[in-house]
């Protein structure tokens, strides 16, 4: 399966920001900065703006892959992921992140859907955020995510959205993908403002291809360039930052 990224390791700025000129901004700052590996879109400016402007604003400063997150895709009937994957393929999309609450037929459905449109499904099962799992006084089942993975690993899938901010979490998560799939990686939301750390959340990998998802903490800083800096130098010094062929 073909890479995603080109480092094994580095920062995926999520851009959840308002307006286009801060989005241009926040593109401009960061594309030539060393280990930044791609831009997660979200919703706030997908249904603002419309998926084709904006992948086309990051094409006019950089190759790197621009990955969609629907915030949360993968929870309708499972006849719309086709639909989906063709949106989000015709916007020049690489890499799209689903959360398939809505049941394994929703989840496979999906996944081969976005493998059809040669886009890189990247599947999540747990969350960030308190009270999402039972035990926390949540809607979902403790094991669902477990079953997510485990479905999504099944099914091809190599890249796997786990949360940034719970080290303990990602290396159980870790220890299960990678004995279903040859090398598994990892993008990681929660880093920064909700309470993760790069250093903590790649360790629990053990040396695995890691990325760190992080939105507030750069976007929001007065020198964006410089805040991305900073968490790219941390996770480039982990293991290092290439990938070895």
């Amino acid at each position: 399966m073909s890479r995603l990224f080109h480092l094994k390791r580095g920062v995926i700025p999520a851009c959840d920001v308002y307006d286009i000129k801060t989005f241009r901004k926040l593109v401009e700052a960061t594309y030539d900065v060393e280990g930044i590996v791609g831009y997660k879109l979200g919703a706030i400016l997908g249904l603002t703006y419309g998926l084709p402007q904006l992948v086309n604003i990051v094409r006019e400063y950089t190759d790197l892959p621009v990955i969609y997150d629907h915030q949360k895709a993968g929870t309708d009937i499972p006849r719309m992921g086709e639909k989906f994957a063709s949106i989000c393929a015709e916007a020049g999309i690489k890499g799209v992140i689903i959360f398939p609450q809505a049941g394994p037929q929703t989840e496979a459905a999906f996944i081969d859907a976005l493998f059809d449109a040669n886009l890189t499904p990247l599947v999540g099962g747990e969350m960030t955020h308190p009270q999402y799992l039972a035990n926390e006084g949540g809607f979902i089942r403790d094991n669902a995510p477990i079953e997510m993975y485990t479905l999504a690993a099944e099914k091809g899938v190599n890249h796997f959205v786990v949360p940034g901010n719970k080290p303990v979490v990602i290396m159980q998560y870790h220890k299960l993908l990678s004995g279903m799939v040859k090398e598994p990686e990892y993008c990681m939301p929660g880093i920064g403002k909700q309470g993760g750390d790069i250093k903590s959340a790649f360790e629990a990998l053990e040396g695995a291809p890691a990325y760190a998802i992080i939105g507030a903490s750069i976007y929001e800083h007065e020198d964006m360039a410089d805040a991305a800096r900073l968490f790219c130098a941390e996770a480039l010094g982990t293991t290092g930052s290439e990938y070895e062929e």
